[in-house]
């Protein structure tokens, strides 16, 4: 993909984000805009600097593999933290990306949107898929993602014998955008579910009452094909 002429042409668009208006952005836009930049820039770091390998590598690349987006540099810790989670701390983050004289701030979302997670792709094999997203069905098309991320058992299992609901480390790191509690939790992946045997189960466990909440492991390993 390197060699790959079509990738040396999107290498030319990219530097032409910096003449993004991004101040005249809807929230629609926002996310559908911000999403797509996040998962093409990951895939531009993988092709220019290889997949990080261990934590401190990818804490690197997280914080500071960037755009320069609109006049202002966007790491992928500040796309997805500053400005997709309305400015939160992040993963091993002490702080908010975005101070409060921070011209970037006006960027951010006001909120937190957790629909967000199942569609940035960190390039892990563990990450939901890359899909291309649009600011006119940026809400149906995140709630489908969603939808199909916890149909895979790799991100929700539901076992009824021990009264166990197994989920992706995603709902344990950012568990403050999906309500801050299990049951939050366990409520918000029902209310996300589609209609499936999954559910059912989820919602015979939940009846029962005292849940136990876990989570699955989480495969790091790269899902890039050179």
């Amino acid at each position: 993909m390197s060699v790959d002429p079509a990738f040396e042409r999107y290498c030319e668009l990219a530097i032409q984000l910096q003449r993004v208006e991004l101040l005249s952005l809807s929230r629609e836009e926002k996310l559908a805009f911000f999403i797509n930049i996040y998962n093409a820039l990951v895939i531009h770091g993988y092709m220019r600097l290889g997949a990080p390998t261990n934590m401190w590598q990818r804490y690197k690349f997280f914080n500071y593999v960037s755009y320069l987006i609109g006049g202002e540099v966007f790491t992928l810790q500040d796309i997805e933290n500053g400005v997709l989670r309305g400015n939160r701390k992040g993963i091993a983050q002490l702080r908010k990306p975005f101070s409060k004289t921070d011209p970037r701030l006006q960027v951010a979302l006001p909120d937190a949107e957790p629909l967000i997670h199942f569609a940035l792709n960190c390039g892990a094999k563990g990450c939901p898929p890359i899909k291309t997203y649009t600011p006119q069905g940026i809400d149906s098309q995140l709630l489908t993602a969603a939808e199909a991320f916890l149909e895979n058992d790799d991100a929700c299992v539901v076992d009824s014998g021990k009264n166990e609901v197994r989920l992706s480390q995603i709902f344990k790191w950012y568990k403050a955008d999906f309500g801050g509690t299990d049951e939050k939790l366990l409520r918000w992946v029902l209310d996300h579910m589609s209609d499936s045997p999954k559910k059912t189960s989820l919602q015979d466990v939940l009846s029962a009452g005292k849940t136990k909440v876990s989570f699955l492991p989480y495969d790091w390993s790269s899902n890039s094909a050179h």
